[in-house]
């Protein structure tokens, strides 16, 4: 039935012309799996892990888990496809998150994976 209703849907995309990247997670299912308060870690191509938190209220902060890293405190947005991010002291960026196997989720800015989320 899952695999029915994914067809469906691509279908309807492509049909409208909004197709979507496979595996696209929508800015509403990002924020009801990451930006709920619970720490979730993320780690960047070079494998530098952070214990990362957004709250409800636009709020987020991120911790290294071992030495290398900055913590950092900023805010948080939803965007048309994805959500955007201002860390304290520098500019906005904006990305997209792709589901990347079981509990795992890749970040993009662009075409370019800058990150992977994990839960």
């Amino acid at each position: 039935m899952h695999h029915l209703l994914a067809g469906a849907a691509s279908a309807l995309l492509s049909a409208t012309g909004l197709a979507a990247p496979a595996g696209l997670v929508a800015p509403a299912d990002i924020q009801t799996t990451f930006f709920d308060g619970k720490p979730f870690t993320s780690s960047t191509p070079q494998n530098i892990k952070y214990t990362m938190m957004f709250s409800a209220d636009g709020k987020m902060s991120r911790e290294p888990q071992g030495k290398t890293g900055v913590k950092g405190e900023g805010t948080w947005k939803l965007s048309k496809d994805g959500f955007c991010t201002t860390w304290k002291n520098s500019p906005a960026n904006c990305f997209t998150l792709v589901s990347a196997g079981d509990n795992k989720w890749s970040v993009l800015k662009g075409n370019s994976i800058i990150g992977t989320w994990s839960k």
